[in-house]
């Protein structure tokens, strides 16, 4: 008889999350997979199209069952995201004291909010079943350095909860080392604790150049009008505020004035709540010419992207969170055998060092930024291909995604 898996995680297929793989990946080995999530509609803040209150609110994908709550979406603004937040919990609340869905295992991907887990927790209290957690955003800290909510009441409240998800949790899996010691600093025993990163889907990998789509290639292309070398740097993914991607205009800015042999182009792939904004600070800093904005694509064709490109570019916020972090694009950036250039601390910076994959400056220093940008040019086909298969190789050793569902199934057991 097949093993049945409840996964749960407020952001799924269609939404581009590492759980669609993994759940896809159980269907494959065998599990019965459930998800229960919410109405598609992460980045943009609005119902994705064909989604709604009343429409495709179950659905069958890859061989899963896809039940999704009733939820307010995330807009733009504080207000709307504190609603898609509650409207989660409370749909999620009702649907585990009445649904008579029964399962052996239930498994939680945990990206913000952290609330989306008490519907975890509620199910697995009332259908006495084993409950994993996979942290992949660290509360409450989250909630303190990134969203800036300083309140001592409300941050202890949050705190409280934290816990009480901890304490129901068969296993607390996080996605990097110095997550795991935060949260045993919390009082979670060790033997509760592990740590699991996250890895790339299988078709993150180096992609030749002439096997690449011929619309992508116009999107992407090797020089200006004037017949001018393009240096391609990309960046991929949410365009939100914790990326830091405002450190970008003003690097541009650095190197507009200066006689460089190559036409320097960031080429950001994506969609996310502070887009508007970047596009608005490029214009204003006169960089226009050197910024590359590019609509949101199915993950599966970033890897082209990528293989037209010379750099891949990974920032984030200047905070001790991040500093924890493994952003899941890392693992996506070094599977491709791509250089990486980054402003960021912490894990990020040890593994980026480790791997010798690329360059990582400290976060927001637009200058050593630049500086590195210029060291990356001037170094030929040669040398930028053998850093990035070091990252690669790092990442078939470090991040291999068989060896980690076999970790996870021998949780299961």
């Amino acid at each position: 008889m097949k093993k049945r898996i409840l996964v749960i995680s407020q952001c799924f297929y269609p939404e581009q999350f590492r759980i669609n793989d993994i759940s896809q990946q159980w269907v494959k080995r065998g599990y019965d997979v459930t998800v229960v999530t919410a109405i598609p509609n992460y980045p943009q803040g609005k119902f994705y199209d064909g989604y709604g209150l009343r429409k495709k609110r179950t659905e069958e994908y890859n061989g899963m069952k896809i039940i999704r709550l009733p939820i307010v979406p995330r807009g733009n603004n504080p207000i709307m995201l504190c609603l898609n937040y509650l409207s989660f919990i409370i749909s999620g609340f009702f649907w585990s004291k009445f649904t008579k869905l029964d399962v052996d295992y239930v498994f939680n991907f945990e990206t913000s909010p952290i609330t989306q887990s008490l519907l975890g927790v509620w199910y697995s209290k009332r259908k006495k079943k084993p409950y994993y957690l996979y942290i992949q955003d660290l509360w409450p800290e989250n909630v303190e350095s990134v969203a800036g909510v300083k309140n001592k009441f409300v941050l202890n409240l949050i705190g409280k909860m934290v816990d009480y998800i901890y304490k129901y949790s068969t296993k607390v899996l996080a996605t990097s080392e110095s997550m795991v010691e935060a949260i045993k600093s919390r009082g979670v025993p060790q033997s509760k604790l592990e740590y699991l990163p996250q890895y790339a889907e299988d078709f993150y990998k180096p992609v030749d150049i002439n096997n690449v789509d011929e619309e992508i290639k116009m999107q992407i292309p090797s020089t200006n009008r004037e017949g001018k070398e393009n240096f391609n740097l990309i960046f991929t993914g949410n365009i939100g505020y914790a990326q830091g991607l405002d450190i970008l205009p003003k690097v541009a800015q650095i190197l507009k004035g200066e006689n460089l042999s190559k036409n320097i182009v960031f080429n950001i792939i994506g969609d996310g709540r502070f887009k508007s904004n970047l596009v608005k600070m490029v214009d204003e800093l006169g960089v226009t010419s050197m910024f590359n904005f590019i609509d949101r694509q199915p993950a599966i064709k970033i890897p082209q992207y990528m293989g037209l490109s010379d750099v891949a570019v990974l920032t984030l916020t200047d905070n001790k969170v991040f500093a924890m972090t493994i952003p899941a694009k890392l693992q996506s950036y070094i599977a491709c055998g791509i250089p990486i250039i980054a402003s960021a601390q912490g894990e990020t910076k040890n593994i980026i060092n480790s791997a010798n994959c690329g360059i990582c400056v400290e976060t927001g220093d637009e200058v050593a930024f630049a500086q590195s940008v210029k060291k990356l040019m001037v170094l030929d086909k040669g040398e930028l291909n053998k850093l990035g298969s070091d990252g690669q190789e790092y990442s078939k050793k470090n991040f291999d995604r068989e060896l980690l569902l076999n970790q996870m199934d021998l949780y299961f057991q």
